[in-house]
């Protein structure tokens, strides 16, 4: 995960709901404080994946035409395998599913099989 720019800071553009579900966060003025927001975002959001920052100049966001938030899979040769559509409501997860399985077939989780009981 890569965390950009803040989408809804109360110094940009602040929305009502989050105004309404008290999540208010200032644009952050450094990276430090730019890395405790994210923690705060992983943390508050369980989500289960290193968070990496952007710079101040959005680099990857730019690059990668994250805002608001977008899923990708990036292959072992550094190449896009698959890029979502913007979420919230562009995201598939089960997209990313399968091209990670097609990316690594190992990986894949195995289909279950009934043991049958045998009788000695």
């Amino acid at each position: 995960m890569i965390y950009i720019q803040e989408a809804h800071a109360t110094d940009g553009w602040q929305t009502d709901s989050n105004v309404k579900d008290k999540i208010l966060i200032a644009n952050p003025k450094s990276l430090e404080e730019r890395g405790s927001v994210a923690h705060s975002c992983v943390r508050n959001l369980k989500i289960d994946l290193p968070a990496l920052l952007d710079d101040f100049q959005n680099s990857v966001e730019a690059a990668y035409t994250g805002w608001p938030d977008r899923l990708y899979v990036i292959d072992r040769e550094g190449r896009i395998a698959h890029k979502g559509k913007a979420g919230p409501f562009g995201f598939k997860p089960q997209e990313v599913r399968e091209v990670l399985q097609r990316l690594v077939p190992s990986a894949a989780p195995k289909p279950l099989t009934l043991l049958q009981q045998v009788s000695p």
